[in-house]
């Protein structure tokens, strides 16, 4: 107990940073206020020789209550979609292929980085597996952790002008009133919300779950609500905290960063990320014209990588959360899985 409130002093100047930044937001109406207010506060921050604290084990615990709030938009009527998915699952699979193949073309042929930093970070997703992977060859953490980091910075930016350019959503009116930002659940609904949570962390580490923190509370609070025993919903106040913290989580990946001595792979890694951003828009049109899903929802589905921020992005507005973390967790399912073999056959050549 004093070693975590210790490391909760530490980090409390860091969070105070974060929920002003999202204020702010909040303040001048930008889209997804909590979450881009505090990771940008964070990252100018970060790059500007501020210190600061990582969320640590708060993010993990963020991510489990994601996963509980993710797992409540599986409700039984959902069933009749489920049929229609597995098109745009296989739409999304091909654009992940095609994605990682110009990743690494770019980051070798332009970039100029070697083979197995290219590889390592190339990959359009699982990001925790991939840096772990990359410890053990000779690639450049820093490019690889920098290239990921930056992607998940730009397509969070992205996010609010892409929407709405694709006219798909209304951004304005995802903001709660007073009323609906006091609303808490009932004793026995949050009972069942943290049943969920503890459970799922135990199916998730049970089933070896990529990213089991976030998908394992999901798929145990998805099988609550789709038998319906519990239709609870987690309070917008709490969204909005996990928003302050996965903003946090992204900004202070940037600490120590210097522009002066970063600034070709921070220019490579904004040019990646654009380019991949438009092969997610073209998969998305596709998607929406193939299977009739919403090119919003099949946006945030086939964005590459951040599977906790796009899927709390989709929960936030309201975009078909159960149809972006199904797609989301089958990514990164695929790269976990094939992913060693695929990285060692690139390699050879």
């Amino acid at each position: 107990m004093p070693s975590a409130l210790a490391s909760l002093l530490r980090f409390l100047p860091t969070l105070i940073l974060g929920i002003a930044g999202g204020a702010l937001a909040f303040a001048i109406n930008l889209p997804l206020p909590w979450l881009l207010g505090a990771m940008l506060a964070t990252t100018v921050a970060s790059m500007a020789g501020l210190r600061l604290r990582s969320p640590g084990r708060g993010r993990k615990g963020v991510l489990v209550v994601i996963g509980v709030m993710l797992g409540s938009a599986f409700t039984p009527q959902l069933s009749g979609d489920l049929g229609l998915w597995s098109l745009s699952l296989a739409v999304m699979l091909a654009a992940t292929a095609a994605m990682m193949a110009f990743s690494v073309w770019f980051s070798q042929r332009v970039a100029g980085h070697s083979r197995e930093t290219a590889l390592y970070a190339g990959v359009p997703g699982g990001v925790s597996t991939v840096t772990v992977m990359a410890m053990a060859s000779g690639a450049d953490l820093r490019v690889v952790g920098m290239t990921h980091a930056i992607r998940i910075l730009v397509l969070l930016i992205a996010i609010p002008p892409v929407l709405q350019a694709i006219g798909h959503v209304d951004l304005a009116g995802t903001t709660p009133d007073l009323t609906q930002w006091l609303w808490h659940p009932g004793a026995r609904d949050a009972g069942w919300l943290v049943v969920a949570g503890l459970g799922g962390l135990w199916l998730g580490r049970l089933l070896r779950l990529p990213n089991a923190l976030l998908f394992g509370p999901a798929l145990a609070s998805a099988a609550l609500h789709l038998s319906g025993v519990t239709h609870a919903a987690v309070p917008p106040m709490l969204l909005a905290l996990a928003q302050v913290l996965i903003g946090i989580s992204v900004g202070v990946r940037f600490a120590g960063t210097s522009l002066a001595r970063v600034g070709h792979t921070l220019l490579m890694a904004v040019g990646q990320a654009l380019v991949l951003l438009a092969f997610a828009v073209i998969a998305a049109w596709l998607g929406h014209l193939l299977t009739g899903v919403s090119a919003a929802a099949a946006l945030l589905a086939y964005m590459p990588g951040g599977a906790p921020e796009l899927s709390l992005v989709a929960l936030t507005l309201g975009i078909d959360p159960a149809f972006v973390t199904t797609h989301h967790l089958l990514r990164i399912s695929v790269l976990v899985l094939i992913l060693p073999t695929l990285l060692k056959r690139l390699g050879k050549h």
